[in-house]
């Protein structure tokens, strides 16, 4: 029998497949907090065990650290049976004045050896790649997402898309996406380029549903949605939230804490769990091929994998509160 995490979708007739559970990256890349290569690796073989066949990982992620861990992870598997997305946009070229640390700058436990700048130009495109490849082990990528751009909108659709198109054209790539967290950019990318893919990070969870009319876009488009984030940097990650939790990596404002408690108090009554229902949400939409969420041991896989596989009674979806943030656009 197929698990939940298991099923798979084709990206818009493209050729790449993603379940509909995928891997987040950004963890063994040392996000927040350093972890050992075998753990790092653990986490890899346990997502192959438990089903997982979607892995996304970034440059970004760890100064590279996250491809290198991920390519050496799934080398000797079967290649046809795996789905890999990394991003272009920032590209890593040697620090001059390291400090030691890139924790403090960008969230990761790593040396800052490398820096990052940002280039969306075609040139900047298919170095990214190249490098992406070599750290990977890859000699093709399955989806490339053009990575937060919000700053660099008009040269990332005039020179970064039409760069990724060129190479899904050769072969090189599978699919071509942008990722981001900011709803009404990605809009952009749908209506005026020939993406397959979208990746929407926070903005279609429990609390956030600001990406409903841009799922109503994609549905529109035949352009296909990875809800990743599900938990809202952690917020929706314990059955009750706690007075510290996390929303969007900083501190969950109050109105947005009192949804998910009430979020939790329906689960409760419905005789489940908030995770259970914040990794299961994102799928219920059919515009949603895959919901993404960082996974750092195997232990957090094994639970992941739990989650999106626990039956949850139907009524529940009708009971659940407003969400806290809602969208400020109207589907066309």
């Amino acid at each position: 029998m197929v698990s939940s995490a298991e099923k798979r979708s084709e990206i818009r007739n493209t050729g790449p497949t993603v379940t509909a559970l995928g891997f987040g990256g950004a963890s063994i890349g040392n996000l927040y907090r350093a972890i050992d290569e075998e753990t790092a690796m653990d986490a890899v073989s346990a997502a192959w065990e438990g089903g997982i066949r979607y892995f996304d990982t970034a440059p970004h992620y760890g100064l590279g650290l996250s491809e290198l861990r991920l390519g050496a992870a799934l080398r000797g598997r079967p290649r046809a049976e795996y789905t890999v997305s990394t991003k272009v946009g920032r590209l890593l070229v040697p620090n001059p004045a390291p400090n030691g640390s890139d924790l403090e700058a960008e969230g990761f436990a790593v040396p800052d050896d490398y820096l990052r700048v940002r280039d969306y130009s075609r040139d900047g495109i298919l170095r990214s790649i190249e490098s992406s490849l070599d750290r990977l082990g890859l000699d093709r990528l399955d989806i490339v997402y053009v990575h937060d751009p919000e700053d660099h909108m008009d040269v990332a659709i005039a020179d970064a898309i039409p760069a990724l198109i060129d190479l899904r054209e050769q072969g090189v790539v599978g699919a071509v996406g942008a990722g981001m967290n900011i709803v009404e950019p990605l809009r952009r990318f749908v209506d005026e380029t020939d993406v397959d893919v979208v990746m929407v990070a926070g903005r279609w969870t429990l609390v956030d549903h600001s990406a409903g009319s841009l799922l109503s876009d994609c549905a529109a488009a035949g352009v296909a949605v990875v809800a990743a984030a599900p938990f809202n940097s952690g917020l929706l990650s314990r059955p009750e939230p706690t007075d510290d939790a996390m929303f969007d990596y900083g501190q969950a404002p109050r109105d947005v804490l009192k949804t998910a408690r009430a979020c939790a108090r329906a689960c409760e009554e419905r005789g489940t769990q908030l995770p259970i229902a914040a990794i299961q949400f994102p799928l219920r939409d059919a515009a949603v091929a895959s919901v993404v969420a960082g996974m750092r041991t195997r232990d957090q896989v094994a639970l992941n994998i739990s989650w999106i596989n626990a039956p949850i009674d139907e009524r529940l979806w009708t009971e659940l509160p407003p969400a806290a943030r809602l969208s400020q656009w109207s589907p066309r």
